[in-house]
């Protein structure tokens, strides 16, 4: 599936500082970046660097003033299977060294906190059966809602408060996940059908040997999703990191699936 992704970011910095930008889409075994194109004003000094673990890609610039950030790409995605309900979770000694750090709590997902909650509902399951039960608990307990969660919102607030955003979803399923002993993290991605448009929050989860995407609010196809970063939680996949202060002008975001906009030509 190809895709074209565009995203726009304009914003005031009163005084000078430097800004850690996560826009562009990784390149991975099942994701490759045909071309893209990453634009900031000539006055701010741009570094560019690329995780060689992650494949993702970072870049951090000085700003001041009126910035304008501008992302275009075409990105052709991979279908994968996403159905790991049957998949067994194995032992936790078995699992790569790199995984291990996604069992642990985190600042937004205070896993430990969660794990009676976890046996009482969830203790008759295993493995993937438990994962999508989870899943499937937390989409049914939370009502997709703006302006109820803020940046210091953990997964206990939204327990709690019952509803969120994306990011807040994602929250409390890589926690309860975690409580489980499934290693579970989060991802940004482009996410096509996504209405409004926005960057999207969503969770991968380790079972059977590797790593599986779901969403828990059920917004935007798997299928649909162009990768950015994976992390613990948001704190390390905010697309927008700024050392010091901004006003936010102005923000769009756009995901196209290429093949739908072929036109068939006329019979004759």
């Amino acid at each position: 599936m190809r895709f074209s992704v565009e995203a726009r970011l304009v914003y005031l910095f009163e005084a000078p500082c430097e800004v850690l930008l996560l826009l562009e889409a990784a390149r991975t075994p099942g994701q490759s970046v045909r071309h893209e194109r990453l634009t900031a004003p000539l006055a701010c000094d741009l570094a560019r660097f690329e995780d060689p673990v992650t494949c993702e890609r970072h870049t951090i610039l000085d700003a001041q003033g009126d910035v304008e950030i501008g992302y275009v790409a075409e990105v052709e995605t991979v279908r994968q299977d996403h159905d790991f309900t049957a998949r067994p979770a194995g032992r936790i000694r078995d699992l790569p060294a790199e995984v291990l750090p996604y069992l642990r709590p985190s600042r937004y997902c205070p896993s430990d906190r969660l794990e009676r909650l976890v046996r009482r509902r969830f203790g008759g399951l295993q493995g993937g059966a438990k994962a999508a039960a989870i899943l499937d608990w937390v989409r049914g307990h939370l009502t997709y809602e703006a302006g109820v969660s803020d940046g210091a919102s953990t997964a206990l607030d939204t327990l709690v408060g019952a509803a969120g955003v994306c990011r807040d979803y994602a929250h409390l399923a890589i926690s309860l996940l975690r409580a489980a002993e499934i290693p579970a993290r989060a991802v940004s991605a482009y996410a096509w059908r996504l209405e409004p448009p926005d960057l999207h929050a969503v969770v991968e989860l380790f079972l059977d040997g590797r790593w599986w995407l779901a969403d828990p609010t059920g917004l935007a196809p798997l299928d649909g999703l162009i990768r950015i970063a994976s992390g613990r939680d948001a704190a390390d996949i905010a697309f927008m990191t700024i050392f010091g202060k901004a006003e936010l002008l102005d923000q769009s975001f756009a995901v196209t699936r290429l093949e739908a906009m072929a036109v068939t030509p006329p019979a004759g």
